[in-house]
């Protein structure tokens, strides 16, 4: 299979997934507030999400395995692709040990002052602390096999696997109503039980299915030029991806602070469907990100700076034709999803959407940094910001001004940082800055635009319950309309046409 047919097959996977995903999880997301009541919940969001705010050292050991792993394969070394598989396991036992204790050491401040739960209930948050930080350790020692797929490119039982954890998760979701022990409890060890179905999934498969994949690390396989070599990249890709997840986690913490676990239920909503509907970008970048390091990895710079503006225009292009629809409907959508809405559930929607959105713009020239493998000064300049996003916040909440001042914060730096992603290729990559603006950004305006304004004459025209069945079928349709006609190349549109007519018509 060429490289094209391979994006289109595991974007496709992804997207299908993605949709799956979605309406699987924004129905669980019903039943479990509905079965943990809004202060449930909301103690399991925070809680969790303290232990969750650790998880980026995950998703950095995960990025690093597959850049090297798609570097190393780009260049035909077999043999160095299973050293950096078994030492990057090492590494993922070694870490999910250390943050597992630090955790454990953190608990009593955590929990004399620092969160405000009930205190009928922080027993059981204490609790669901410990089996939260199990899950974080299994997860963490999942992340290389998993990473080993994505970068070998078998993305399709990636999203097989995810969509069985999406159907498990509603079957445990509709389990939950016939608990009479406590449910906060039992739903912990549900999603515990999940992390260690995928585990399984990920580790035996991948050892029948790919050659440098092994469960057992031997002495004589650790080397120490390779943990430097992986650690000085983890370094910088944890840095990143921990100012990310602090600025999420820690506003989630800000607000439990000021405000309570009621608004934590409302955050940690927006969290769900921002998660729900990221996926659906998520499955372009995650089928070119190998194509574009392996590129890398081959020498040639011209398809890896073509293949990353056609991530950016690609990712905002899906995200766009699902994100706009909700967010046009969301108040409607909230209402017939939600028994009980929490109280500025909407607002939060809103921000992180529109927040993920404008992150999509230029998200391929951070692969393209991430491929040249040129991340300190990169990571520090570009990720820093959102650090501080959490004194910010802070200092509003603490001068009574209102929680979407916070969400404000957080969206003016998501677009700075986007936007400043070009001006940094330029200089260390030789893009062109007008061509990726003119090839990638300008094609999406029309869509974001028209989706915008057939959305507002929807809301406008049709007034009668459950209008969003309606409007969001038809906004999308003239999503995808202008999307043909205006997002995509002559070139593109060919290609897709020729794809379609030889699935169509093959004897």
């Amino acid at each position: 299979m060429d490289s094209t047919k391979r994006i289109i097959v595991n974007t496709a996977a992804q997207y299908i997934k993605a949709v799956i995903n979605i309406c699987l999880s924004l129905y669980s997301t019903r039943l479990i507030l509905d079965a943990l009541s809004i202060s449930d919940y909301g103690i399991y969001a925070v809680v969790g999400g303290v232990v969750a705010m650790l998880g980026f050292i995950t998703n950095g050991l995960v990025v690093t395995t597959q850049r090297y792993i798609s570097f190393y394969h780009g260049r035909g070394d077999r043999l160095y692709v299973g050293k950096i598989f078994t030492n990057s396991l090492f590494l993922h036992i070694i870490f999910g040990i250390f943050i597992g204790i630090a955790l454990l050491c953190i608990k009593p401040w955590l929990f004399s002052g620092v969160l405000n739960i009930p205190p009928l209930r922080i027993a059981t948050a204490c609790n669901v602390y410990n089996i939260t930080i199990a899950m974080l350790f299994i997860t963490i020692v999942t992340a290389p096999f998993k990473a080993l797929f994505i970068a070998r490119e078998n993305i399709v039982f990636v999203s097989i696997v995810e969509v069985c954890d999406g159907v498990v998760k509603l079957l445990f979701a509709l389990a939950l109503a016939y608990v009479t022990s406590d449910r906060l409890m039992v739903y912990a060890y549900m999603m515990c039980g999940i992390q260690g179905f995928n585990f399984l999934a990920f580790s035996l498969y991948g050892r029948l299915r790919f050659d440098e994949c092994k469960l057992w690390i031997r002495c004589r396989d650790i080397s120490g030029d390779i943990i430097r070599q992986l650690m000085g990249f983890t370094g910088w890709t944890i840095y990143s991806m921990g100012s990310h997840a602090a600025r999420t986690q820690g506003t989630a913490v800000i607000i439990n602070h000021f405000v309570g676990t009621v608004a934590n239920a409302a955050y940690g909503i927006a969290a769900q469907v921002n998660a729900a509907i990221f996926f659906v970008s998520s499955s372009i970048v995650n089928a070119m990100n190998p194509q574009i390091i392996k590129a890398e990895g081959e020498g040639d710079r011209q398809r890896v700076l073509k293949l990353a503006g056609q991530e950016s225009k690609y990712s905002t292009m899906l995200l766009s034709l699902a994100a706009i629809p909700i967010l046009i409907e969301l108040p409607s959508i909230l209402s017939i999803w939600l028994k009980e809405v929490p109280e500025d559930t909407a607002m939060f929607c809103t921000f992180t959407l529109v927040t993920c959105l404008v992150d999509q713009f230029t998200i391929g020239l951070h692969t393209v940094n991430r491929a040249l493998g040129k991340i300190g000064l990169f990571t520090f300049v570009m990720f820093t910001p959102k650090f501080l996003c959490l004194p910010i916040g802070y200092w509003l909440l603490a001068t009574n001004h209102s929680m979407e001042s916070v969400m404000w914060v957080l969206l003016i730096t998501e677009a700075v940082t986007a936007l400043a992603r070009i001006p940094w290729i330029v200089v260390t990559a030789g893009l062109n800055a007008w061509q990726f603006v003119q090839r990638s950004l300008l094609p999406v305006l029309p869509l974001i635009i028209i989706q915008l304004v057939v959305g507002w004459c929807c809301t406008k025209l049709m007034h009668f319950p459950l209008r969003f069945m309606v409007s969001i079928p038809i906004i999308v349709c003239f999503g995808l309309a202008i999307a043909w006609r205006y997002s995509l190349g002559r070139n593109e549109r060919q290609y897709i046409m020729e794809l379609i007519k030889n699935k169509l018509f093959r004897k």
